[in-house]
């Protein structure tokens, strides 16, 4: 068992997994990462490498650019008028921003869970169908394999196996949560993006979904923004710490919990600012 993390002078359990560390050969990476919305510059050179099979947490006060960072990892910003992205951002070592690189494709290995949960106004099956159909699938016993596997990796198939033809949102905040996270797992991605996922939830579903993510790191590398500084400090490894467009500081989570390198960093998760 691993020495427990103390935060505002409550005991949490460290995370178990290897430390943090910013490797060569991490998962997804940035290298001089800038990102302008019109003439503001939201992100000011972000180098930040993001380990295989761990949770890393983006942590800063509303505005810091932690979202705009998440949504680089899969050209999400592509869509909104006005961003210039500059800088590189790379996949297994490849340059996902590369004319010959699909966004289709790369969201399909990069998948995104936003802040609402969003369920398509469709049934719960075929809210998980949709992906795999959408890249070629159209055999019925395949998808259904798939809905059975992907709403139990969820931990929602028991909840929800006997109602599947059922529009999805007869179903429960959490629950639509957790349904978009296996929506996301269809497609069978190598990373998952987290944009503050349980904001919009009570503590319960809260927990189902932190127990889920920690699940989700034996087979996937996620990332996730949040605010919450005590669920920052359960399920990730890593955090980075944003301030006004920067990276103030990264490394292994306990370290950033219990002996911040920064003055900023302690004053933020002191719960001094933001």
């Amino acid at each position: 068992m691993t020495p427990p993390v103390s935060v505002n002078g409550q005991t949490l359990q460290r995370p178990e997994g290897p430390p943090a560390q910013v490797p060569s050969d991490a998962k997804m990476s940035t290298e001089d990462l800038h990102v302008y919305y019109g003439k503001f510059e939201a992100l000011k050179g972000i180098s930040l490498g993001i380990p295989d099979k761990q949770i890393t947490a983006l942590i800063g006060p509303s505005g810091c650019g932690k979202s705009t960072f998440l949504r680089c990892l899969n050209r999400m910003n592509d869509v909104i008028d006005g961003v210039r992205v500059e800088g590189k951002v790379t996949l297994d070592g490849a340059d996902i921003n590369d004319r010959s690189v699909d966004p289709v494709e790369l969201r399909k290995q990069v998948g995104m869970v936003f802040q609402q949960p969003n369920p398509f106004p469709m049934s719960i099956f075929d809210n998980i169908a949709y992906g795999p159909r959408l890249h070629g699938m159209r055999k019925h016993a395949q998808l259904a394999e798939i809905v059975e596997r992907t709403l139990t990796g969820a931990a929602l198939w028991d909840e929800v196996k006997d109602k599947l033809k059922q529009s999805a949102f007869s179903l429960s905040g959490g629950q639509q949560q957790r349904l978009c996270i296996a929506r996301v797992m269809a497609v069978e991605p190598e990373v998952i993006l987290m944009d503050e996922p349980c904001s919009a939830l009570d503590p319960t579903a809260t927990f189902r979904i932190e127990e889920l993510m920690t699940r989700l790191k034996e087979d996937y590398t996620v990332v996730i923004v949040t605010h919450n500084m005590y669920q920052a400090a359960r399920v990730s490894q890593s955090t980075a710490f944003f301030l006004m467009g920067e990276v103030i500081e990264y490394d292994e989570t306990a370290k950033i919990f219990e002996m911040p390198a920064d003055t900023r960093t302690e004053d933020y998760v002191r719960g001094r600012f933001g």
